[in-house]
């Protein structure tokens, strides 16, 4: 009998699913979840996670005290609730899940450890270890410092929106527990600068990204997880067999799911010692160097950035509409 894609995937890479749909997440039974705040803002307006939002809304405004302004509230109760959806995931699934740092503090050091300790201590006090949580935090040269900072503590991390080799290197050298190299974004910015409709999936340059940094770590046996993230296709997924994790959306491990075929491994560490890679070593001069020269990483950490932004400037909107209605609730009965 012939076994699914995804079933084969299994075998050789851990498969991850990026959502903040907990039903998703029951039905595809990955190892670990990834959440963004655009996926948390997605699943925040969905009726059946409703009584989560709304749990959490009411015991921020309880725990802010009674002279707290609805801002101070919201965004007591925004932090919460990437908390509450992870807590949710972690009684499915068996490894991590990803929560993210807001991604406004992208260009500050200092503040992106502070509000990475509070998600790690608002874990704890809900009974959940270090092991069991990933601090995602974008990739610019801040972020990185940041996460080497976290890293020293126990504190792992997930560098996001990643894609160029300088931010992988410049993360593997800090220390960092895994990577999340974008796929689909790089392959969209290459589709536009082109003019290109699309790329074979060997060609694909988000694909080719991706094994290019996974044979550099492996060559220089760094420790550093390489997760490949952002997917367009199940081609740049397929392409990508072998890769340490991938972390997939709900649409296409139902793909995989679906799909009946052979599925060849194409990363592999043992292929990796007789490639001619030369070793770097990123510091900041290096890092900012060749971030300005390559302008589709430049273009996407920015665009990645605002995106988030904007899905969290959402979700503060939509948690302080949903406040302003239980409390005239509260004040009708």
């Amino acid at each position: 009998m012939s076994k699914s894609l995804l079933e084969q995937l299994r075998q050789m890479t851990v498969v991850v699913a990026d959502t903040g749909d907990i039903q998703a997440i029951e039905k595809f039974k990955p190892q670990d979840a990834t959440t963004n705040p655009s996926l948390i803002t997605a699943a925040a307006q969905m009726p059946e996670y409703q009584e989560i939002v709304d749990q959490t809304l009411l015991q921020a405004k309880n725990d802010a005290g009674a002279g707290a302004s609805q801002a101070q509230i919201v965004s007591l109760a925004f932090d919460r609730l990437a908390v509450a959806f992870g807590l949710k995931i972690l009684q499915i699934i068996p490894g991590r899940v990803s929560t993210e740092v807001d991604a406004r503090l992208s260009f500050d050091t200092d503040a992106t450890v502070a509000k990475a300790r509070e998600l790690i201590a608002q874990y704890k006090a809900a009974g959940v270890g270090r092991d069991r949580v990933l601090i995602k935090i974008a990739t610019t040269w801040e972020g990185i410092k940041a996460a080497e900072i976290l890293e020293k503590e126990g504190i792992h991390c997930n560098l996001t929106l990643l894609f160029g080799l300088h931010q992988a290197i410049a993360c593997a050298e800090a220390g960092v527990t895994l990577i999340s190299p974008f796929v689909g974004r790089i392959l969209d910015w290459y589709k536009k600068d082109t003019g290109r409709d699309s790329y074979p999936s060997a060609e694909d340059p988000g694909v080719l990204s991706v094994t290019k940094i996974y044979n550099y770590y492996k060559k220089f046996s760094h420790k550093t997880e390489v997760m490949g993230a952002s997917f367009r296709n199940v081609g740049e997924i397929t392409e990508l067999a072998g890769c340490d994790l991938l972390t997939i959306s709900p649409a296409l491990l139902g793909e995989l799911q679906a799909t009946v075929g052979e599925l060849p491994r194409k990363l592999d560490p043992a292929k990796v010692a007789n490639l001619e890679i030369e070793k770097m070593s990123i510091d900041k001069a290096t890092f900012d160097k060749m971030h300005a020269a390559d302008r589709m990483a430049s273009d996407k950490l920015a665009e990645g950035i605002d995106g988030f932004t904007k899905a969290l400037v959402s979700l503060e909107k939509l948690l302080a509409e949903r406040l302003s209605r239980l409390e005239e609730a509260v004040t009708s009965h």
